[in-house]
């Protein structure tokens, strides 16, 4: 078992080109990752990292680091205080923080150098999972809190929804794992997956959660979108071939800070949940602030 408090870390840089295949094999191609002329008009200025190609770097590291090969995720928050742009060296590290009946508690930063040679925090947040060789235990899927909020901000309205469905290929579990270099065999090896107790290899998490960052980006709220948080749940396996319905659901509006959250979710089937969570994004930059249909 690993020790509480033992680290590790890893280096990387994303390039323009590795932003166009995350847009490609997610389906989000939202404008601030991948319009540089759209992003330099935005408050970035410039393209932008997707966020679920940031928590590919930390898949990665989990699979390769802490806690090694066949990991399997429970849970994974993720905030998103610094935007991370092309060419920029980032560093992705994880920290063991406890552990509870064979289940580590993980805390996973992302960070890069600021203009005057400070660090600045890129992503940050936590995860639960479950080492190679131990069972996963049952993840409950949760519930949307309701929460006072404002009744429409730039069109939306509370109880407005998107979605989506979508089968994943064994050839974009294949480049998933290419463009990220995440090689979890959970996700390559039908042996290794059943090993653990599935029906073969999983569908990795950032593909599932990158089924919210294509509605959030392009539908609701639309094409600008910002990713500031994002909470993420497992409750049951997602396997290649089998259809995904993925459905954002708008719970509260805080016009004054052009805030949204959002009840996030992936169905297999008719109602096996597979991915549930709550996202909080900024609407600063939407390219249509008109009212919605």
């Amino acid at each position: 078992m690993m020790r509480i408090g033992e680290a590790a870390a890893y280096r990387r840089v994303l390039l323009q080109q590795d932003f166009d295949r995350f847009a490609r094999l997610s389906h989000d191609d939202n404008p601030i990752h991948c319009d540089p002329a759209f992003a330099a008009k935005s408050h970035f200025g410039a393209t932008v990292a997707h966020g679920m190609m940031l928590y590919s770097c930390i898949c990665k590291g989990l699979a390769e680091l802490i806690p090694g090969p066949g990991v399997v995720q429970l849970e994974q928050s993720l905030m998103f205080p610094n935007a991370t742009y092309t060419r920029e060296p980032i560093t992705i590290g994880l920290a063991v923080e406890g552990e509870t009946d064979g289940v580590l508690d993980i805390a996973t930063v992302i960070t890069k150098p600021g203009p005057s040679g400070e660090t600045l925090t890129a992503a940050t947040g936590r995860c639960r999972v479950v080492p190679a060789g131990r069972a996963a235990p049952a993840v409950p899927a949760g519930s949307p809190a309701e929460e006072p909020g404002d009744a429409e901000l730039y069109g939306l309205r509370p109880g407005m929804a998107a979605a989506s469905q979508r089968a994943f290929t064994l050839a974009d579990l294949d480049e998933y794992g290419d463009l990220t270099g995440d090689r979890n065999p959970i996700y390559r090896d039908d042996a290794e997956a059943r090993s653990r107790g599935y029906s073969g290899r999983l569908v990795p998490p950032p593909l599932l959660a990158g089924m919210f960052s294509d509605l959030l980006g392009t539908r609701l709220p639309g094409r600008g979108t910002g990713w500031m948080k994002q909470v993420l749940r497992y409750p049951g396996p997602a396997y290649p071939g089998e259809t995904l319905t993925a459905t954002v659901t708008i719970t509260r509006l805080r016009a004054d800070k052009e805030l949204v959250n959002l009840d996030t979710r992936v169905v297999a089937g008719e109602d096996r949940v597979v991915c549930a969570g709550e996202a909080l994004v900024l609407v600063r930059n939407l390219e249509d602030k008109g009212p919605k249909d």
